[in-house]
């Protein structure tokens, strides 16, 4: 029997989302959304009006984050998403960095 590395079956994901996301929530509710889905990672607003992500887990709650980020919160108006995929590192929780 082959033993599976912690690792093994997950990803991570920067998310770059543009558009009216800086004073609507878009970090409160992107931290609720992880929790919810059961991804680690954190959020922050970018100095350029741009939110930054990095998503890690399975695969599946990934990709169900980074469609999530295309609507995001409520009073938020999306215009574009971007995504590079990069190592996993292991990150356990979801936080708002400042």
């Amino acid at each position: 029997m082959q033993e599976q590395s912690p690792q093994q079956g997950k990803i991570r994901a920067r998310v770059f989302v543009s558009g009216t996301v800086h004073g609507v929530g878009y970090r409160y509710s992107t931290l609720k959304q992880a929790q919810r889905v059961g991804v680690g990672g954190w959020v922050r607003n970018v100095p350029d009006g741009r939110v930054e992500a990095v998503f890690e887990g399975i695969k599946a709650d990934v990709e169900a984050m980074i469609r999530w980020c295309d609507r995001g919160s409520l009073a938020a108006e999306v215009t574009n998403v971007t995504v590079e995929y990069e190592q996993v590192e292991g990150i356990q929780g979801f936080e708002i960095r400042r």
